[in-house]
């Protein structure tokens, strides 16, 4: 006699990321590296958003909500003012200025048709957060990543502004070196600025959107836990 009652799924198989979407990610990210590096240098993989392509795709592939979750608190919400600024660009208002790259001739228009990334990764990362919860280890995890970044970004990468031989060169990158990329801070000094930065970005940045994400996915359904 067979067993017609229906099987209890164990909640892991709906939270599964479909292979299309792991290979169409891969791709980007395969055609992204080469020409980023041919147009702007290995340095620039060194931004925050760049080291979250890379952990989407290792989360995508393991299907890990720590990988997914780290980025997630640290690019959310800097994403989200990328998004407005740019869509303020689109109809000619300068907001912050941060995407003003993307209509900068100078830089090949493929280079910037990759760079949209800025605009739909935060988004996948939401729905890959949703999918997989919310690792509430991601905090301390990113906050002490960013903090190297950091770190090596003002003591080993150069200031601004970019040399005339190489204008696409990264210069102050996570803007360690203050908010502009024409010339640096001057209002306070340098080594009290990149301290600031390293206590305001995780307890102003990354600490509100830990708590949001938290609040949002980080409930694991009961299936989950049978």
């Amino acid at each position: 006699m067979t067993n017609s009652e229906p099987t209890i799924s164990s909640g892991k198989e709906d939270r599964r990321i479909p292979v299309w979407l792991k290979v169409l990610y891969t791709v980007f990210v395969c055609v992204l590296v080469p020409v980023y590096w041919r147009d702007y240098g290995p340095t620039n993989f060194l931004y925050f958003c760049d080291v979250a392509v890379f952990f989407t795709l290792a989360a995508v592939w393991t299907e890990s909500s720590l990988l997914v979750s780290m980025p997630a608190v640290g690019i959310l919400a800097p994403q989200l003012l990328w998004m407005v600024d740019f869509l303020g660009e689109c109809v000619g208002l300068s907001l912050a200025g941060m995407t003003a790259y993307m209509f900068n001739e100078r830089i090949p228009f493929f280079t910037r048709g990759l760079s949209f990334f800025h605009f739909w990764l935060p988004i996948l990362i939401v729905w890959l957060v949703w999918r997989l919860r919310y690792d509430s280890r991601a905090f301390r995890g990113w906050a002490a990543l960013a903090w190297g970044l950091m770190l090596i970004c003002y003591f080993c990468m150069p200031a601004p502004p970019a040399p005339k031989e190489h204008p696409n060169l990264p210069v102050n990158i996570n803007y360690v070196y203050g908010l502009g990329s024409d010339r640096p801070q001057d209002w306070m000094p340098p080594l009290a600025y990149l301290g600031m930065m390293l206590v305001v970005l995780p307890l102003a940045i990354f600490l509100p959107t830990h708590l949001t994400l938290k609040k949002l996915f980080g409930h694991r359904r009961a299936a989950d836990s049978e």
